[in-house]
């Protein structure tokens, strides 16, 4: 199991994503952080499981909501970039790949 590594703006992005599903309906909030805790869970485990989608950075699909986890693969930590949502501005965190 490879140690995960979120941006701060990726840690920003589940959390407002939470709190508007939670603002939708009591609990969904909290299906939310479940499954994006799961998948990054899983990327953790198999972290080369996921197709490449830009240069080194990987997507790995949040079950039963419209996001995914943008990542890389270091020697022993995987950097977290981005839970974007699937329907939303398409690329907008590609400026942390410099980092």
């Amino acid at each position: 199991m490879e140690k995960l590594n979120y941006d701060p703006e990726a840690r920003n992005e589940i959390r407002d994503a939470a709190a508007y599903y939670e603002s939708c309906r009591e609990g969904l909030g909290q299906a939310f952080l479940e499954s994006v805790e799961k998948a990054a869970h899983k990327i953790s485990e198999d972290p080369y499981r996921w197709r490449r989608i830009s240069g080194r950075f990987r997507r790995c699909l949040v079950n039963k909501f419209p996001y995914g986890i943008i990542y890389t693969v270091d020697e022993n930590e995987i950097y977290i970039a981005a839970v974007m949502h699937l329907k939303r501005r398409p690329g907008y965190w590609m400026p942390r790949t410099e980092s």
